[in-house]
């Protein structure tokens, strides 16, 4: 399993009265064997697309459909146009692989358990 991680380069902070207003925010993308955490400076009254757009993983991952895919913050479903603020983790989910319920028949009919490698 790969992880990448990208530092910011400048750090941008709250000044009153700066018209340059910045968020700090990540982008958050995970793939079964790889996963992307990208820390950006974006500007204020950004949304959730913006950072997607600015994350350019539409690049690093050209057969993934980031149009399509749920989005969240810290874990809770947003729509792309909901507004960032400073700190929020932007989420891309991908569809599972399987449904859990149904992981779980399987390693039932096995004599298995999602926590252990094999019952008794």
């Amino acid at each position: 399993m790969r992880w990448s991680i990208r530092s910011r380069k400048e750090q941008h902070t709250y000044t009153p009265g700066c018209r340059n207003r910045t968020v700090q925010i990540e982008v958050a993308f995970a793939l079964t064997d790889e996963q992307q955490l990208l820390a950006l400076s974006m500007p204020q009254n950004s949304t959730v697309a913006d950072a997607i757009r600015a994350s350019k993983l539409s690049q690093r991952f050209p057969d993934v459909d980031f149009d399509v895919l749920d989005v969240g913050i810290w874990g809770r479903v947003v729509a792309r146009d909901h507004r960032l603020a400073d700190g929020d983790r932007v989420e891309i989910y991908r569809p599972l692989e399987i449904d859990p319920r149904e992981a779980r028949r399987q390693l039932a009919s096995l004599g298995m358990t999602m926590g252990a490698r094999q019952k008794g």
